[in-house]
């Protein structure tokens, strides 16, 4: 940690004496800073390299993922970028930090960014009502939902899933839901005036409706199809030439997925399920809620922008008091084991080993992706895969930990409790065998198998599963099924008037 200060240092002090006696200094002390920043990347790209060697096959095995992308960035720099698995497993090609993935709705930062380009040039207002743009008809007298409430997912209305509806019918699984243009997509989002339960900015529903909206206001202000404004505004300015809205430009791509799903004979490859845009412009914004396509390595482009709060080399996103407040809690939503996290514009706040924490994740069931960022510290990361189900979450927190100069297994509660629950995992037995249970480990839990009837989740006492007490209900009634592991007797759970012993 002390070498990352001193090559942060070097860096600062190139920079001051340029500008204090001219352009010889700066040059005479660039060799030493490059230098220092060029050990840092290698030790910053072996470390992550070991760890997603030793970890990511086998978690792409459970998971079932056939092919998974990854980027690291550290003040401006790509430390590491590399794929596992395949992007096409019928033709044998590997996933590359280049393969194109559908990113699904970390495609929603984007939006905001463009809301608050239009909100900087004076053309919106983010406490605008969203029916002075749209024709939204739901809301509470007197209470109008406002842009602000479409940003941080307040509107008051919970999840209408059209988004279920449009995948499925890109993935021939038709909901019988009319939806192919603008008039469909209000007729069914206005006809849920009885879904409105709660005045605008009280409550946090995740809401994709909402999203799709806002880019439908993008479209509206800007005299521009959605898809269109994003890339000229955004995309091309960072350098992103390959990201897109438009399949038909993945499939061309030399480098994109095949998407995957788990279906009744395995994991098998399915179509995109994002129509073209180019196709049906007027309702290009039903994208806007998960429909961009990008790869590991230019998102590292977008990454870095975000943590320079909307700066990058040719010029700014959005003003940086905009981009703050993207990044700023707006709305608390829960608490997990570092604490509060709520949610900013696009933008999931949380807290990370003390550090501010900015990230989101994305899936249209059959590509997924993750986001996370530090801005204090300058690192992020960005991951994809061709499939769902892999835990994006807990590798993007080992890779951070690792940045911070940490051992993630040391630091990170999430690796003790799975550690902790894994060694409770096994087969059971009471004196002479008599009688038997079963643990194990799935979905997020423990269940406890035993008499041949259904499994029964193990609520745990306390959220870090250290006191080995875990609470069984059935049918209303509560009984206490205690663990207790001894170094010398191995792992025992006491149960009613039985004691169980792990066998090896």
């Amino acid at each position: 940690m002390r070498h990352r200060l001193a090559s942060a240092e070097w860096r600062r002090l190139a920079r001051l004496f340029a500008a204090l006696v001219g352009l010889g200094v700066a040059v005479a002390l660039a060799p030493a800073a490059s230098a220092a920043a060029a050990s840092d990347d290698s030790i910053d790209r072996q470390r992550v390299g070991d760890w997603l060697d030793a970890r990511v096959p086998d978690r792409m095995r459970e998971a079932k993922l056939p092919g998974f992308s990854i980027a690291v960035v550290r003040d401006g720099a790509t430390v590491y970028a590399g794929g596992f698995g395949a992007r096409d497993p019928a033709r044998g090609l590997p996933a590359t930090a280049d393969t194109l993935f559908g990113i699904g709705s970390v495609t929603k930062s984007f939006v905001a960014i463009a809301i608050l380009q239009l909100a900087d040039e004076g053309r919106l207002r983010l406490d605008d009502p969203v029916s002075k743009y749209v024709p939204l008809e739901l809301g509470l007298p007197g209470r109008p939902i406002t842009i602000h409430h479409l940003l941080t997912h307040t509107a008051g209305f919970p999840n209408l899933d059209t988004s279920n509806v449009l995948i499925s019918r890109g993935l021939g699984r038709d909901t019988g839901v009319p939806m192919a243009s603008t008039a469909d997509f209000y007729r069914f989002v206005n006809g849920a005036k009885d879904e409105v339960r709660f005045a605008p900015g009280e409550r946090y529903f995740y809401s994709n409706e909402s999203w799709r909206m806002l880019g439908h206001i993008v479209q509206a202000v800007s005299g521009q199809p959605f898809h269109r404004y994003i890339s000229e505004r955004i995309l091309r300015p960072l350098g992103m030439v390959r990201t897109t809205f438009v399949p038909a430009r993945v499939l061309e791509d030399p480098d994109h997925l095949t998407p995957h799903r788990i279906g009744e004979n395995g994991v098998e490859a399915t179509p995109l399920p994002y129509p073209n845009p180019d196709d049906n412009p007027d309702f290009a914004f039903l994208s806007a809620a998960g429909g961009l396509f990008s790869s590991a390595r230019e998102m590292t482009s977008y990454v870095n922008a975000l943590i320079a709060r909307g700066g990058y080399g040719g010029g700014r996103l959005a003003k940086e008091e905009s981009v703050a407040r993207m990044q700023t809690e707006q709305i608390r939503i829960g608490e997990d084991l570092f604490g509060p996290y709520g949610y900013g514009y696009g933008l999931g706040v949380s807290d990370l080993l003390g550090q501010r924490l900015l990230s989101h994740g994305g899936s249209i069931s059959v590509s997924t992706a993750y986001m996370a960022f530090i801005p204090t510290l300058g690192i992020g990361v960005v991951m994809m895969g061709n499939g769902a189900g892999f835990d994006y979450e807990t590798l993007t927190h080992e890779v951070l930990a690792l940045l911070m100069g940490h051992d993630p297994e040391s630091v990170l509660p999430g690796v003790a409790i799975a550690r902790r629950m894994d060694r409770l995992v096994g087969e059971y037995a009471i004196y002479g065998g008599l009688s038997t249970m079963s643990v194990t480990h799935r979905d997020g839990l423990l269940w406890l198998g035993a008499g041949g009837g259904p499994d029964t989740p193990l609520v745990p006492e306390d959220r870090a599963y250290a006191t080995g007490r875990f609470r069984l209900l059935r049918d209303g009634d509560e009984s206490v099924i205690e663990f207790v592991d001894d170094a010398n007797d191995g792992i025992s759970a006491i149960v009613d008037r039985n004691v169980f012993h792990k066998r090896d």
